[in-house]
């Protein structure tokens, strides 16, 4: 059976469901007369962080950053999964789909003393600062990694075609938690109606106004990479063909002489003179000079 009583004292009780079945809600839904609704929403795995209000029910959807590395990223939960907090009177009900690291940790720490009275709003500001916290994580891995891509295109020369790979996943990854962080302003503005102190909320909304200004500059870093590395490869291909035209241009005047003298006419200049092979060597070595002088003064 998912649903686990994890925390009980005389003032509040907090029940987790994990993976639940269409039986588990429809339990909680007779038990606790919580709108289907509302449950079916977080069994949806790419819907979008919200808040809502039913009577005394407070309901937060929240999304937590995942550490699972995926190749398609395309949904919300390609990089984030579910956490439903049902608050009301006394009880708070979490629900999410899959193993939730946020709830984890909080099992673990809840049997603490400094818990012993706590009660249903503070869990769920615990709650909300580990999945923001998840977000904090994310950002800094996914830094170091783009300042390990950035040393390998400019410092090491190393620009291949899995570096603009990994820069465009990174692209992705960055735009979708930032979506994300986007999309939960809504839920973390209606934490100021728990019981919660001023400080703790401003802790709350400054840790979210960071991740959201980390992913908002990874996402704008990592176009600027992607746009500077596919200039450096034209340039790099501009370069070689502005070696093989200097080359052209070497050869094309010498090219002409070779090509007059290889006709099969008799009448030519310099052809039955003893020294008319090595003239005609000198002036093409000549015009190679020549050209060589030219592409040197116009600095090319």
């Amino acid at each position: 059976m998912p649903i686990e009583i994890l925390y009980q004292n005389p003032q509040c009780e907090w029940i987790d469901v994990e993976a639940p079945t269409a039986k588990d809600l429809a339990y909680i839904h007779e038990k606790y007369h919580i709108n289907t609704l509302l449950l079916e929403d977080t069994t949806d795995p790419n819907h979008l962080p919200k808040f809502e209000q039913d009577g005394d029910l407070k309901f937060f959807l929240m999304r937590e950053n995942t550490e699972l590395e995926r190749r398609n990223l395309n949904n919300l939960s390609d990089v984030s999964t579910k956490l439903g907090v049902f608050l009301f009177r006394n009880k708070l009900i979490t629900i999410h789909r899959m193993k939730n690291r946020s709830i984890r940790e909080l099992k673990e720490e809840i049997v603490l003393p400094r818990n012993e009275n706590i009660i249903p709003d503070k869990i769920a500001l615990i709650l909300a600062l580990k999945v923001m916290r998840s977000f904090d994580d994310e950002s800094t891995h996914l830094l170091e990694k783009m300042d390990l891509i950035e040393n390998e295109i400019f410092l090491k020369r190393n620009n291949n075609a899995n570096q603009i790979r990994r820069l465009y996943q990174l692209k992705r990854k960055a735009g979708l938690n930032a979506r994300i962080l986007s999309a939960s302003s809504d839920w973390i503005k209606n934490f100021r109606s728990l019981n919660i102190h001023d400080a703790e909320m401003k802790d709350l909304q400054d840790k979210h106004d960071d991740v959201t200004t980390d992913f908002e500059h990874l996402t704008a870093q990592a176009t600027n990479l992607i746009s500077m590395f596919l200039a450096m490869s034209d340039q790099r291909a501009n370069q070689v063909m502005k070696v093989l035209a200097i080359y052209s241009m070497y050869f094309l005047p010498l090219t002409f002489i070779a090509g007059i003298y290889g006709m099969n006419f008799d009448n030519m200049p310099e052809l039955h003179q003893p020294f008319g092979y090595f003239i005609t060597l000198g002036v093409m070595a000549f015009i190679a000079l020549l050209t060589f002088l030219y592409v040197r003064r116009k600095k090319w």
